[in-house]
Parts: C-alpha cells; sequence; structure tokens
C-alpha cells in the first residue's frame, strides 16, 4: 500500500458516508472524489485493505 492510497482511504474514512466495509461504496465514494488509484487498489487488495481498517497496519 503506498502512503497516497492511505491517504486515500482515510480521505474516505473522514466522509462518515459508509461502512468502510462496504467495498462498493467505498469504491463510489473514491471515484467521486477523483481517487481513481484507490478505486483500482480496492479491486486488487481487498486483503490488505481489509486487514489496514481493522488494525492500522499497511
Amino acid at each position: 500500500m503506498t502512503p497516497m492510497i492511505r491517504e486515500q482511504i482515510l480521505a474516505v474514512r473522514d466522509t462518515g458516508l459508509t461502512n468502510m466495509f462496504d467495498l462498493t461504496a467505498v469504491q463510489r465514494i473514491a471515484y467521486s472524489m477523483d481517487f481513481f488509484e484507490l478505486v483500482c487498489f480496492l479491486e486488487e487488495h481487498q486483503r490488505e485493505y481489509a486487514r489496514f481498517i481493522l488494525t492500522g497496519e499497511e
């Protein structure tokens, strides 16, 4: 996970618009925020994303 992806995840979380485990909603919000890297990351790295959300570890 790159620092940019981490920042984008935290920016989506800070909106408070969705449960961060609703990947479809997270991708929709990321897309609307022009976080295209995060949208692609979520397609390919769901396990790494979940670990980050649960533990804060990258």
